[in-house]
């Protein structure tokens, strides 16, 4: 264990550069922001052994699968290696025979460390529950098919024997042979009936003499306890409405896990869902985890729109016997940025893989992963290049060998180069945007001719250019805020074209994954052609560095995105709204608030026109928010970085936000429990630096 901490320390110092502009929660400054990571993670679940902490999540069809990651201190995590290798488990996982595992595959898997062994529990959907034993977390690991269905299960090591929670609704209980040859008979039991407000996504715990499990059911995080295993179970909420300003976004409709795959010439509706509505957004499906300390923290994972499902942590607050997220006064509701935990050994900020290639290594970066089993004969790392050879297949989504990577927000870059000149006629190589409806764009050969073209399957629209050259380079941007990307192409490398419109990413429910970078070739003519040469993939990440968000040291102003009003300080030394924004009277030094540092991501604003410094004052209803002469403990506030120029307002007196009512006309009060979706309930400001 010794030498493979020195390993984890040796590969974080040195891709810590490397990863300086990719998405860290780690602040750098005692505080963290979610969520931990701004690519899809979903079905997240946690444990630690000793000082340190182990993570994995679905992966659906890609492969490899299983990822294991490790941290210290919970924030910054680093990829240490992947738990499956590959399916073997029949036609669908090889994308042949007309059979396809989109959405299918590992889903909602269990960590545990028992007696020196680390173990993955998980169901491959429509092939039972596999179990993964290592001995390093970092593999090898061993695979045990037990074949049985048993959905969204979690373990419980106890007195040498091995109990199972599974289910939706209805929570079972089963026993696994410690062998793991099988489950003990007649060990099955409902330990949970339906109609007790469960749903899926379980996580069992036995803590203090009591046995917890965590489920989610609707958009809420819930909690079940019993004194026996086997119960009668109670039941509470312990998360609910916590979006952190996360709205819905576009949705492809009749998308479905066991629908057919839909062909590149069908005409796919795509909608705006409303962006009020909570829906699926809200945390949920998680679990909690102790530090050797003894404090609590909580993970669960959110719907991010077209980036996919995302991990978010959030302290743990235990009250009554139950385990709340959130922090005393605000319990259920979970801060966007909080001061990392309190452990022996905090890390210095790193993103959790490498994204970046130029394809010199002897292998991938660890961000890669197939779609579908890959056909290892047909692709090499050779020459500082990828090769990919071309496979028949009826369009992008049936091609195989396609090399994928997560698409990352809010915003992301992919470039990569391109030598097409030794594909074969009727082959195309490109660039895609793995999503149902999908966009890709390419090199296709045909004849002694090379053709670079566009195809957006949403708008069924193909676009070619003629090339002089086969060696081009290729981009795809992605906004996974609003939904939208837009792909480009480059005959030098500096200097890029777009090409079409710009292309709606939708989220759907057949691949159930986000939006992924793809490199792929295949052959339009039923046989195998010739080889694309991709080299120097490179993922830029505009908004990844945070570090001017917060403006420290500078005047400000702040407009309320509910009204658009300035926010004012008041001579009668109370925090009003102001003038719409826009108004002449914006320069008046009433609206001017210099943000002053006091360390970990705390800030006390104080007002220029000299009535005094923010200052919560009241208990309760009203927590009113004054203009103090003298600033005081009730003077701090944690910055909420929002990203895009927006922010929130956390008391650190009531651990609840400064907000308003819009409609109202009402002063500021700092007893707002957190936003809504689409940010425009009062509590969500923008600013601006000001002279």
């Amino acid at each position: 264990m010794k030498q493979l901490l020195t390993f984890f320390l040796c590969v974080i110092t040195g891709l810590s550069a490397l990863h300086a502009q990719s998405w860290t929660a780690d602040n750098g400054n005692g505080t963290y922001t979610n969520p931990l990571f701004y690519d899809e993670f979903s079905d997240p679940d946690m444990i630690r052994v000793g000082n340190d902490f182990y993570l994995t999540g679905t992966t659906m069809h890609s492969v490899p699968g299983l990822p294991v990651l490790h941290s210290k201190d919970l924030v910054n995590w680093q990829l240490v290696g992947y738990a499956l290798d590959r399916f073997n488990l029949g036609d669908e996982f090889d994308l042949t025979n007309g059979k396809e595992a989109y959405g299918q595959g590992i889903w909602a898997p269990c960590i545990r460390f028992h007696n020196g062994v680390f173990y993955i529990f998980s169901n491959i959907n429509k092939h039972g529950l596999q179990v993964f034993t290592a001995t390093n977390p970092a593999g090898p690991w061993k695979q045990h098919n037990l074949g049985r269905h048993i959905y969204d299960l979690s373990v419980l090591f106890e007195n040498q024997r091995i109990y199972i929670a599974y289910g939706v609704g209805e929570i079972k209980m089963i026993e696994l042979k410690t062998d793991l040859s099988g489950f003990v008979p007649n060990s099955e039991r409902v330990i949970i009936p339906e109609g007790n407000a469960m749903g899926e996504g379980n996580h069992l715990y036995k803590i203090n003499g009591k046995y917890y499990i965590t489920n989610a059911d609707n958009g809420r995080l819930q909690c079940a306890r019993a004194t026996n295993i086997y119960g009668p179970y109670e039941t509470t909420v312990v998360s609910a409405k916590e979006t952190m300003g996360t709205s819905l976004g576009w949705l492809a409709k009749d998308i479905w896990l066991d629908t057919p795959l839909p062909a590149a010439t069908d005409s796919l509706t795509i909608y705006k869902q409303n962006d009020q509505l909570f829906k699926s957004v809200p945390m949920h499906q998680g679990g909690i985890v102790d530090l050797p300390n003894g404090d609590w923290w909580g993970f669960s994972m959110m719907d991010f729109r077209s980036v996919g499902r995302t991990t978010f942590l959030s302290p743990v607050t235990w009250k009554d016997g139950w385990p709340f997220y959130g922090v005393e006064g605000n319990l259920g509701r979970s801060p966007r940025t909080w001061l990392k935990p309190r452990v022996a050994n905090q890390e210095k900020p790193h993103a959790p893989y490498q994204r970046n290639d130029n394809f010199k290594a002897s292998k991938l970066a660890s961000a890669w992963q197939w779609n579908h089993n890959p056909v290892n004969t047909k692709w090499q790392l050779k020459d500082g290049s990828l090769k990919l050879h071309t496979l028949p297949a009826k369009d992008f989504l049936w091609a195989r060998n396609t090399l994928t990577q997560r698409g990352v927000g809010p915003e992301s870059e992919a470039t990569v180069e391109l030598n097409g000149k030794n594909l074969k006629d009727g082959d195309i190589a490109g660039l895609g945007l793995m999503n149902i409806p999908f966009a890709w764009v390419g090199i296709l050969r045909r004849g002694d001719r090379y053709v670079l073209r566009m195809f957006d399957q949403h708008r069924q629209q193909t676009i070619d250019k003629s090339l002089n050259s086969p060696h081009i380079y290729l981009r795809a941007f992605g906004n996974f805020d609003t939904d939208i990307a837009q792909l480009s192409y480059s005959t030098d490398g500096n200097r890029f074209k777009n090409i079409g419109d710009s292309i709606r990413l939708p989220y759907q429910l057949k691949t159930f994954q986000g939006t992924r970078y793809a490199l792929f070739a295949y052959n339009t003519k039923v046989h195998e052609g010739g080889y694309a040469s991709f080299s120097n993939f490179v993922l830029k990440e505009p908004l990844a560095n945070r570090s001017n968000n917060i403006p420290l040291g500078k005047t400000i102003m702040l407009t309320n995105l509910a009204d658009r009003r300035m926010v004012w300080a008041n001579p009668h030394g109370m925090l009003c709204p102001g003038q719409i924004t826009g108004s002449s009277k914006q320069t008046d030094s009433a609206y001017a608030f210099k943000v002053l540092d006091r360390g970990n991501g705390k800030v006390v604003l104080q007002a220029v026109n000299g009535t005094g410094f923010v200052t919560i004052t009241g208990q309760g209803l009203s927590a009113d928010v004054r203009l103090i002469k003298e600033e005081s403990a009730a003077s701090l506030l944690l910055w909420q970085d929002m990203l895009r120029g927006q922010c929130m307002l956390l008391s650190l007196k009531t651990n609840r936000y400064v907000g308003l009512d819009p409609h109202t006309g009402e002063l500021y009060s700092a007893d707002w429990f957190g936003t809504l979706p689409g940010r425009k309930d009062g509590t969500v400001f923008t600013w601006k630096q000001i002279n």
